[in-house]
């Protein structure tokens, strides 16, 4: 129901939420969620539950890549689909960094809107993917 990029001191980076929650709620859930994984160790389990849902998790280099999902949801198809995630950045920005993120994070809306759709896996294919990310590169330039 949710991806949230989060910082090792705790900024969110980017929070794509695909259930509708009130701003209020969001704070909480970013708040509680941020403390909970901020306060693991590295060698422990990336799976936690948090209320009714699942929270599924990965540090790459300095930040978190945190997706909540409903508790019946497979936890290593979304660790899966955080990787392929965090490969599509790495070909669209070449080695994907937090600054990357944070000065063009308009394309790493982007880079997830093609791969997930409402929060299910809506186009698999890495190819497509950035074919995709090109050519709203190719019509952003046009303009």
């Amino acid at each position: 129901s949710y991806l949230i990029l989060l910082s090792r001191q705790g900024k969110v980076r980017l929070a794509k939420w695909f259930t509708t929650l009130s701003p209020k709620d969001k704070a909480k859930i970013v708040k509680d969620v941020s403390q909970l994984v901020l306060a693991r160790r590295t060698r422990m389990c990336n799976f936690l539950e948090y209320k009714d849902t699942k929270i599924v998790y990965r540090r790459y280099a300095s930040l978190f890549f945190i997706a909540g999902c409903s508790s019946e949801d497979n936890e290593l198809i979304t660790l899966e689909i955080i990787h392929r995630y965090v490969e599509q950045m790495d070909k669209y920005y070449g080695n994907v960094c937090e600054l990357d993120i944070i000065f063009s994070f308009t394309k790493a809306y982007y880079i997830l809107d093609e791969l997930l759709l409402a929060g299910e896996l809506q186009e698999s294919s890495k190819k497509n993917v950035l074919r995709c990310i090109s050519q709203q590169d190719a019509l952003e330039d046009m303009e």
